[in-house]
């Protein structure tokens, strides 16, 4: 499947126009941003630049494409398709680097033709991406310092569930159940076993769990974490300690309640000497379970659905706008949809401790005199059509946790409030 068809038809209706009369060379400016956060954020995290990039250079027309869309384009628009590639400008925010209300995220600059096919394919990306990342780095955060498996691939579309693990290992979790994220991107592979493993092992005389247990640590060494709530928790882990030994590598919960349950199963494991044996817990977590739990002998969480679905990772609210044409700003008036003219650029100021207190954005080219000092936000990645930007997940992971850090106490609060910093616009 090309990327060239992940768009809309609105986009190739606007183009047959252009191309007919003449304004599909003009020069274009668009911008990719968030007017608002979603309700109740305080921060929003860049993700899926390196996604949209791939895309990018191979966004084409073959024949299978054009062949989906001659039914509705002319043979103007077809022979512009057949011979399409992009090779305009793109800047933008590092993957990984935290966003605001205005941030200019991403800037497209070439031809109205070439930008403007780009909507739909930067619009789906990163409003996907980025909702998944700033739902994860919360959790990151409630999680405080402890390990964070990303398991949501059996809760979405089999696409996006590689996406998402990819976006939450940016964010900062320790790894995905996912295997397609794991061979494409290298987010490293986690995770157990599900319960229809242990209740395979059920005979004429009933369930046989310890038999379970054993065929797993068999197979992969004790150093495994075995699933102890088939049945009796209480009765799962000593099962799965004499299995295993007291070098049971962990033991996980995935129902009930799961602070008591955690509580129990520690002093459990403790009084039959496996004392390092970790306690995964798992089971509709969202960031908050997670900070509810932050006081119990918890280890790891294992999140699923609440990050992969729109209950947690609401759409991270970015439009893509036509901001000039020819050099000159362009705006949009309408009503709560205003978008603001002219190309910028964003600098973000800070205090000496390093604490981030203003995002300032400006014409570009034209800083005012009192952001100087500021850090520059945007880094150039496409130039003439050609990839410049050597971004990896481990510059991205970097600096996610750096941002995180740098955000005032009351930016990193779960509750619903205002984002975490002001986002000044200077006037063209």
């Amino acid at each position: 499947m090309t990327p060239a068809l992940l768009t809309d038809k609105y986009e190739l209706t606007m183009l047959s126009a252009a191309l007919r009369d003449g304004t599909a060379e003009r020069r274009a400016g668009f911008e990719l941003f968030a007017r608002r956060l979603p309700a109740g954020r305080r921060y929003g995290v860049v993700a899926g630049t390196g996604r949209f990039l791939d895309a990018l250079a191979q966004f084409r027309f073959d024949d299978a494409a054009l062949e989906s869309v001659a039914a509705f384009c002319d043979d103007t628009t077809l022979e512009y398709l057949r011979d399409f590639s992009f090779g305009g400008d793109v800047d933008g925010y590092a993957e990984g680097e935290l966003y605001f209300p205005d941030s200019p995220v991403l800037s497209v600059h070439g031809t109205f033709a070439e930008c403007v096919l780009l909507e739909t394919l930067s619009l789906s990306i990163f409003n996907h991406d980025s909702a998944i990342a700033s739902a994860a780095a919360r959790m990151v955060s409630a999680a405080a310092g402890r390990r964070l498996i990303e398991m949501g691939s059996r809760r979405t579309h089999e696409r996006a569930a590689v996406a998402a693990a990819r976006a939450a290992y940016i964010a900062g979790f320790d790894g995905s159940s996912n295997l397609e994220a794991d061979r494409t991107y290298g987010v490293p592979a986690l995770g157990t076993s599900a319960h229809a493993f242990t209740m395979l092992y059920t005979g004429p005389d009933g369930p046989d769990e310890p038999a379970a247990f054993r065929a797993q640590v068999a197979a992969l060494g004790v150093g495994t974490t075995l699933l102890v709530d088939t049945y009796d928790v209480t009765a799962g882990v000593a099962n799965a300690v004499a299995a295993a030994g007291p070098e049971l590598g962990a033991v996980r919960i995935d129902s009930g309640d799961l602070g008591v349950l955690a509580g129990q199963v520690r002093r459990q494991l403790d009084e039959l000497g496996a004392t390092d044996t970790r306690i995964v817990v798992s089971g509709d977590l969202d960031e908050f379970a997670i900070a509810a739990l932050r006081a119990e002998p918890v280890d790891s969480y294992g999140v699923g659905t609440s990050l992969v679905t729109g209950s947690g990772a609401p759409t991270a609210n970015m439009v893509y706008k036509l901001v000039e044409v020819d050099g000159r700003p362009v705006s949009k008036r309408s009503s709560h949809k205003q978008s603001h003219g002219g190309a910028k650029q964003a600098v973000r100021l800070a205090k000496p401790s390093g604490t981030i207190t203003e995002e300032v954005v400006f014409p570009a080219g034209r800083p005012p005199a009192d952001a100087d000092g500021g850090r520059a936000l945007s880094v150039p990645l496409v130039r003439a059509g050609r990839r410049v930007d050597d971004g990896g997940l481990g510059a991205a992971r970097a600096l996610v946790s750096t941002g995180l850090t740098s955000l005032p106490w009351e930016g990193l609060k779960l509750s619903r409030g205002e984002p975490a910093i002001p986002t000044r616009l200077v006037a063209p």
